[in-house]
């Protein structure tokens, strides 16, 4: 029974993305950063239908991956959380001062 729970939930899942990727997003208004400037590298996002979120680079804005809601949120509270903090990079010929 939980196997087969476990292969709806995958089900429902997949057909969400499927349905996620096929809608036509040409129209939409992408927003980035604040006091990020034009030539500058930077991630932009569009909000889509039902909550879900559309991001692309800057300097390849023809790459969008999207999000559902779900994904959206588990991604924006485990980065409010520090999940995605990067370490410090250790510094090369000894000790960090």
């Amino acid at each position: 029974m939980a196997e087969e729970a476990e292969n709806d939930v995958r089900a429902r899942k997949e057909r969400e993305k499927d349905e996620l990727y096929a809608l036509d997003i040409s129209g939409v208004e992408w927003q980035s950063a604040p006091g990020t400037e034009e030539h500058e590298e930077r991630v932009e996002i569009a909000h889509l239908p039902g909550g879900a979120v559309a991001m692309r680079s800057s300097l390849d804005p023809g790459t969008v991956l999207r999000y559902t809601e779900a994904e959206w949120r588990a991604f924006v509270l485990g980065a409010r959380d520090g999940e995605f903090d990067l370490e410090p990079a250790p510094h090369a010929g000894g000790p960090a001062e």
